[in-house]
């Protein structure tokens, strides 16, 4: 395990100062002075599973993201029990920054039962080991971006081995192409010890699931996105459903489409299958999409 991964579970070890309300810190997002939206979709979603009994893993999570999250500013998650049932559990957290919301999650627990079994099938992509790490890959569009940018990047992906399937949007700009993108993902090291809990799985999913949803959007547009910026926006809201055992220090890979843009919205889809072909996780978000104006001369 690395010190960004650690770094990261750190981030994610909640501090809990009273019953049902827990405290965490943040770093900022590496493009924009704001909380990363996947760090506080994550840490709301460990406030929820600590409230919880761990025979009933997280089965789905709707959030919406309020206002920008400081990443000065520590954020109070409190938990709200809504419901404590026979097979279900449901949970709703508020995260709080100088005394205003700036998120909101509900998410749903199930005592695990069998049932009905279909899924969709696993795409056919390369294997993650022939592609490019993100050491190997973003240095190639420096001269794209800003000053510092790169760096920035890196800094922000030292804990998640992720590599892009085709070509980043940052690496079509100008070419529109199918709004369609695939990234395998896996954490840079294995998760041992009171760190190799299935909540925490679940949680570290979450937070990588927010880092290229929007992708898909900005290739329909030959937008290279924020690291270019050529695009203005943030996510508004996301959901997730877990529909079945994995883990994330092993290769996932998350299939991304957008099926629509309109109104300043951009609408992203995408679903994580494991390296055996089990469809693990669907995921939905919605993001702010804007071209920035022309400054005037």
């Amino acid at each position: 395990m690395n010190d960004a991964l650690q770094s990261l579970l750190d981030l994610l070890d909640l501090e809990q100062i009273e019953e049902d309300i827990f405290r965490g810190t943040s770093d900022a997002a590496p493009l924009v002075p704001r909380v990363f939206g996947g760090q506080v979709a994550a840490q709301a979603l460990v406030a929820a599973g600590r409230t919880v009994p761990e025979d009933r893993p997280a089965h789905s999570l709707h959030a919406y993201f309020l206002r920008p999250g400081d990443p000065g500013a520590p954020i109070v998650y409190t938990v709200d029990r809504i419901r404590d049932g026979h097979s279900f559990t449901t949970r709703r957290v508020v995260a709080v920054q100088h005394g205003q919301p700036i998120f909101h999650l509900s998410a749903s627990f199930q005592l695990y039962e069998d049932g009905l079994e279909h899924q969709e099938p696993m795409p056919d992509v390369p294997d993650p080991l022939t592609l490019p790490t993100a050491d190997e890959l973003l240095p190639r569009y420096e001269h794209l971006f800003g000053p510092g940018v790169t760096q920035r990047m890196l800094q922000a992906r030292a804990s998640i081995d992720l590599r892009y399937v085709d070509e980043p949007p940052f690496g079509s700009v100008g070419r529109p192409r199918e709004p369609k993108s695939q990234v395998w993902f896996r954490t840079n090291g294995k998760l041992d010890g009171v760190a190799d809990h299935p909540l925490l799985h679940v949680c570290l999913a979450t937070y990588v699931s927010d880092m290229t949803l929007l992708d898909s959007i900005l290739l329909a547009h030959g937008r290279g996105g924020w690291a270019v910026g050529d695009i203005v926006g943030a996510s508004l809201d996301h959901a997730m459903w877990f529909h079945r055992p994995f883990r994330v220090d092993d290769w996932l890979l998350y299939d991304q489409e957008s099926p629509s843009a309109s109104g300043g919205r951009g609408l992203a889809k995408g679903r994580i299958f494991t390296a055996d072909g089990r469809l693990a996780v669907s995921v939905i978000q919605e993001g702010v999409m804007r071209v920035p104006r022309a400054k005037k001369k």
